[in-house]
């Protein structure tokens, strides 16, 4: 099967998805439209809910055949993450990336698409719904951001590098490894949502980007815009590549600049 889904019609389902159902509930939900999944830091509203409905149903229309998993489904039992090993045409959907930070009432959060055929990420799309640019990707042909080319920064040395590192997603396994790892940095935020962490790391704004919870949803659709950048995504300390298959949570690192990879790796995980 040679169609793809045109990258301008998966983009207008995402931003008429955010803005029908998510945006208007941004610092409007009430208490009875958030839950917790697994604990505090892991929220659910009824934008992610009901975003990924209506998604699921457009980007399944797009492509006959297709198979939508997408991080509520999954949650709630209604399909599973397995399905991602079966040779088919896949989209990986989180309809809310960072729920703390939307539930919080601040704008680091983001819808992200990604679209999976023979077992490759070959399209991939994160739209930032507040400000409403829009990264997108597909294998061969570069990155772009508002769909000007993606321009992260090169040959940055660790001691002057800047990374986003959410702790508070790390087991205590790992916790004191990697918070002494990136005291080695020029600095790091905590940003709390794969969506702005990727794409600050693809336009030049952070270096690095440290990440433990390996949920497909978060990621998928930042790999292929990192690495049709000019990025690297692997597992640490060894460097294996990542994939859009289900992982044991385990530490991961990307970075701007693919040939500092193993130079990065090698400094977080020193301990």
């Amino acid at each position: 099967m040679s169609f793809y889904p045109p990258l301008d019609q998966v983009e207008a389902i995402m931003r008429e998805t955010a803005d029908a159902l998510i945006l208007p509930r941004f610092r409007s939900l009430g208490d009875d439209e958030v839950s917790e999944k697994k604990g505090p830091d892991d929220l659910v509203t009824i934008a992610d809910r009901e975003a990924e409905v209506r998604l699921t149903s457009r980007l399944e229309a797009l492509v006959p055949g297709s198979k939508v998993v997408g991080e509520e489904a999954v949650s709630q039992g209604l399909t599973s993450v397995d399905i991602l090993r079966e040779d088919r045409d896949l989209w990986l959907v989180d309809p809310v990336d960072g729920t703390l930070n939307f539930v919080e009432g601040l704008e680091r959060f983001g819808v992200m698409v990604a679209f999976i055929r023979g077992g490759e990420v070959r399209q991939s799309w994160i739209l930032l719904p507040v400000s409403g640019h829009c990264a997108v990707a597909s294998k061969g042909d570069g990155a772009t951001f508002d769909g000007h080319p993606m321009r992260p920064r090169r040959n940055v040395p660790f001691a002057e590098a800047y990374g986003d590192y959410s702790r508070i997603y790390v087991d205590e396994e790992f916790r004191p490894i990697l918070d002494n790892g990136v005291k080695g940095s020029a600095g790091t935020i905590q940003g709390r949502c794969s969506a702005w962490g990727y794409t600050d790391l693809a336009r030049g704004e952070i270096d690095y980007y440290v990440q433990y919870v390996m949920t497909p949803w978060d990621h998928a659709a930042g790999q292929l815009i990192v690495e049709e950048a000019g990025g690297r995504f692997a597992f640490m300390p060894g460097g294996e590549p990542y994939t859009p298959l289900p992982h044991k949570d385990q530490p991961m690192l990307a970075v701007a600049d693919a040939d500092m990879w193993q130079d990065y790796a090698a400094r977080l995980m020193a301990n």
